[in-house]
């Protein structure tokens, strides 16, 4: 039997409801300009050919069990600002999938935040950096518990808003992006083994912005899942 030099730390997972197992997270994939509002109010061109990818940790991810999460505010920042998006887990992966196989790879959906350290990316696209710093900090990937397939099927259209203390901040619909599930999900296996237990963050609307601590935040993939944290 192999020892380790050190307990290794606990795997990160989501809660699926309506089930007592959970998700083994793998990785956490992110689509950046996948919304042609964000896009613009970002500066950037809106294109349709080739998606922006990046990454997050696995360790990055604060899963809410269906109570409310807390979330640090991250050192090394102050302009960390909050991202809705909605959540695609993968049930099974592989290379080169087709588009029109794509879906059958999912497992569930959910919604989440891709918090971002706004000044971190300013800095870094100035001088044509990676974003790692400004995107893959801990805690940057809070996630709602996933909802399977089985119960709400694959949605072409919902309702994705964030809240803020009561304020509503960002609105858009899922029917507004770029590339759609089945597209991420091939293009992405075009440049790695996607496996299951993978995540994808499928791009933020247009309302970005600010938090603080003490803010109350409420996400929404309406009809699907919610989420709730709390910057301290």
């Amino acid at each position: 039997m192999s020892a380790y030099a050190f307990p290794p730390p606990p795997h990160p997972s989501l809660a699926i409801a309506g089930s007592d197992a959970r998700l083994a997270v793998h990785r956490i994939y992110c689509i950046g300009r996948n919304y042609a509002e964000h896009a613009r109010e970002m500066g950037a061109p809106v294109e349709r050919g080739q998606p922006l990818f990046f990454m997050k940790p696995a360790d990055a991810l604060v899963a809410d069990e269906g109570h409310g999460i807390e979330v640090p505010y991250p050192p090394a920042t102050q302009e960390l600002h909050h991202e809705v998006e909605m959540i695609v887990a993968l049930a099974r992966g592989g290379r080169d999938i087709a588009r029109e196989h794509a879906l059958d790879c999912v497992h569930g959906y959910g919604v989440g935040l891709d918090l971002t350290r706004r000044d971190l990316q300013a800095i870094a696209k100035t001088k044509g950096q990676p974003w790692d710093a400004a995107k893959g900090f801990d805690a940057s990937a809070p996630a709602s518990v996933l909802v399977p397939v089985a119960r709400c099927g694959h949605p072409q259209a919902a309702a994705l808003t964030l809240a803020i203390n009561g304020e509503q901040r960002q609105h858009g619909d899922i029917a507004d992006m770029l590339f759609d599930v089945a597209a991420i999900i091939h293009e992405l296996s075009l440049l790695w083994t996607l496996a299951p237990g993978d995540l994808i963050y499928t791009g933020t609307p247009a309302g970005v912005g600010p938090l603080v601590r003490g803010d109350r935040l409420e996400a929404s993939l309406t009809g699907i899942a919610g989420l709730h944290a709390h910057i301290t």
